[in-house]
């Protein structure tokens, strides 16, 4: 299992010179050992959570596997962050900064302790060996191979801690004539079709503005490493989880592959209108947009009485969803014609009356004010006086009695535990 220096620093420098520490492309690897641990270096979590005592190692950078690892933070996994000596993730670098941290960095690692660890030094190497033996997850962001040439393949350890999990998101997964590209999240998005569907027609093509091609992976990351939990529970073993940001990608273009595969279609951008519903788009009222959701036949004649248009609801151009599928253009004049008569808090109103499903499109700003997230703790303080202000989004996952943070620890600064965890750990 040991690996030289040199044959360290050979793989590493082959992975920086393929632009691996800042891409995007995360792999996770969950080790699950058979250890209840408890929370001796950062503050235990609140009580009752769901994932309490699962303990996680993260070598995760930048988004894919960061983001899932916070997600599991957030019901309660231990995250023991492992990062390189002196500059530490990718993303605390990623501006903009406040007091000289990430606020990208923040975004996505909260609840979490650090260490800094260089894998090419024998005392680090052990240190790392002395936490996998008592984790239950490691996560790596490296594409496929680069753990393997440090000595820590998914055979190898599968060996040495037979119950552990190994989970990697990568941009292409572990198998594939794409296995060792890089990639980025817009990568995922090309190929996927994603960015071939979004936008408006005729126009240039559009990237999703979230960076859905590492928060998918992500999820469905996260999601596997529970599944491997849940399935060792029953075999005693650990398995290796493999998520590709291009396959995460096409399992959520909805029916598009279906439509293509069963019926020919050859899915185009189509703004903000539904392939299969109308109307149910985005609106120009006399002072912002709107979107209006008619998703059936009596949602469509309230939207009509809501605005005053009776007379469109009863017109034959109009009658059914495929009617109104196939004179969308008319139908988008006749209503957006109304809408421009009066501002957006007006129609809402009118609609919300009717029954019909419709919004302002907001900004962030206005989005992170909203009473309804607030009453659900969706965006929660980062208790960390260097980032006065600062917030991030919480879990949506809601349990009947687990009750949610209402704030999150601040990110670790870089090997702000390494101490600490040694000792924990008995490897100083």
């Amino acid at each position: 299992m040991s690996v030289n220096s040199a044959d360290f620093k050979s793989a590493a420098s082959a992975d920086s010179a393929t632009g691996l520490r800042i891409q995007t492309t995360d792999s996770v690897h969950a080790v699950t050992c058979a250890t209840d641990l408890f929370f001796l270096v950062m503050p235990s979590p609140q009580s009752g959570a769901p994932l309490l005592g699962l303990t996680i190692v993260d070598l995760g950078r930048v988004l894919a596997a960061p983001f899932a690892t916070s997600t599991l933070a957030s019901l309660g996994a231990r995250v023991i962050k492992v990062e390189r000596p002196g500059s530490g993730d990718d993303a605390r670098a990623f501006g903009p900064h406040v007091d000289g941290h990430s606020v990208y960095f923040a975004s996505v690692n909260c609840d979490k302790e650090s260490i800094a660890l260089d894998l090419t030094r024998a005392e680090d190497r052990t240190a790392f060996e002395t936490l996998l033996a008592q984790a239950d997850v490691l996560v790596e962001n490296f594409r496929p191979g680069t753990l393997a040439r440090l000595g820590y393949s998914w055979e190898v350890l599968h060996r040495r801690y037979p119950r552990l999990i190994y989970a990697a998101v990568s941009g292409f997964g572990a198998t594939g004539p794409l296995s060792k590209n890089a990639a980025y999240d817009i990568i995922a998005q090309a190929l996927s079709g994603m960015m071939s569907i979004t936008g408006n027609p005729g126009a240039p093509p559009v990237r999703v503005g979230a960076s859905i091609g590492d928060l998918v992976a992500g999820l469905y990351l996260a999601l596997g490493i529970v599944s491997a939990v849940h399935r060792r529970a029953t075999t005693g073993r650990g398995c290796m989880v493999d998520v590709a940001m291009l396959d995460s990608q096409v399992a959520f273009l909805e029916a598009a592959i279906t439509a293509h595969t069963a019926a020919g279609a050859d899915p185009k951008p189509r703004g903000t209108r539904h392939p299969s519903i109308a109307p149910f788009q985005a609106f120009e009222c006399a002072d912002r947009w709107i979107v209006i959701a008619a998703g059936n036949d009596e949602l469509f004649r309230g939207l009509c009485m809501a605005i005053g248009r009776s007379e469109v609801s009863v017109d034959q151009r109009f009658a059914t969803n495929a009617d109104r599928l196939a004179n969308i253009d008319a139908l988008d004049a006749e209503v957006t014609a109304t809408l421009r008569t009066a501002p957006a808090h007006h129609w809402i109103a009118a609609l919300h009356s009717a029954g019909v499903p419709c919004a302002v499109i907001q900004t962030i700003p206005e989005m992170v004010r909203m009473e309804q997230l607030r009453a659900r703790d969706m965006i929660i303080p980062i208790d960390d006086p260097q980032m006065p202000g600062a917030s991030v989004p919480n879990t949506p996952i809601k349990m009947s009695d687990f009750e949610v943070a209402t704030s999150r620890r601040r990110p670790p600064r870089l090997d702000e535990h390494g101490d600490a965890l040694r000792r924990e750990f008995g490897s100083g």
